[in-house]
């Protein structure tokens, strides 16, 4: 078996390989190819920095790789690794790895780093055995936004360029899909939730499928919160939110008295090269 880049293997190959890799998962995958050329470009996906395993001709495993330069690193981020069933039990992913790392490093790669869910105990196990450690605790939720209110507050729909990113914090907490530089590239509206002609808050959102990438409030209180989720109602109340940041727990316990259930768990990992 050989290890090479993915900047010549056809994307349907890739995809066969992943849905293989990642039936009977933690969590239900996706399976619209669609899906995943469109996240994929949105995070900045780049085959030829993205490794597979090959057996002759067949792909039996592989890693994902975006690669971007963000908080002052140039970052190859983990967007998908895994293994065909039949394959597993023999350090593929390691070996990958040991090539890709030195791939990496002549294009300028400062730092590695991936999201792996909590319970998947032998995934982490074997990052760990390559040198990532856990750096962030996230947790995804689901659910039906229950606030209704339509009286204090006036909705604003912006373009990414009108957003005033530096009146936001937590700009450092978010996990890399969900960062300003991949939202550009993808299908996502901006809206601004304004009481009395004062900004409140904002919150980024699929509002067709109800994800939201990103929300904030300007001001820890009771009515900006409600405010900010019958916003969000008025869109689309069936929503979904990957990865906030468990050190946030006012948003958190918002999050939870808006009667949205915590669906999953994941780990933020990063390697240091």
């Amino acid at each position: 078996m050989i290890v090479r880049h993915l900047g010549y293997t056809d994307f349907t190959v890739i995809m066969e390989c992943f849905l293989s890799a990642f039936e009977n998962y933690f969590v239900k995958m996706p399976t619209d190819y669609d899906f995943y050329r469109e996240r994929w470009n949105a995070s900045g996906v780049r085959y030829d920095m993205s490794y597979g395993m090959f057996d002759s001709d067949k792909l039996v495993g592989f890693i994902i790789h975006a690669v971007d330069e963000r908080q002052g690193y140039l970052t190859a981020y983990n967007s998908g690794t895994g293994v065909l069933p039949e394959y597993r039990g023999q350090r593929i992913v390691k070996s990958i790895y040991d090539y890709a790392m030195l791939e990496l490093i002549k294009s300028g790669v400062a730092k590695c780093q991936l999201e792996v869910i909590t319970e998947n105990v032998k995934a982490i196990k074997s990052y760990e055995g390559i040198g990532f450690e856990i750096y962030k605790h996230y947790r995804c939720f689901k659910g039906e936004i229950s606030s209704n209110s339509k009286d204090d507050f006036e909705l604003k729909k912006v373009l990414h360029h009108e957003m005033n990113w530096d009146a936001f914090s937590n700009q450092n907490v978010y996990s890399w899909d969900n960062q300003k530089e991949s939202l550009i590239k993808g299908n996502y509206d901006y809206y601004e939730v304004h009481a009395k002609n004062i900004l409140q808050s904002y919150f980024i959102m699929n509002s067709k499928s109800g994800y939201i990438a990103q929300f904030e409030i300007l001001e820890d209180s009771v009515s900006q919160w409600q405010n900010l989720f019958s916003a969000i109602y008025s869109i689309n109340s069936n929503i979904r939110i990957n990865n906030v940041d468990d050190r946030l727990v006012r948003k958190v316990e918002a999050l939870e008295l808006e009667g949205l259930q915590n669906s999953v768990n994941q780990y933020e990992m990063k390697l240091y090269v």
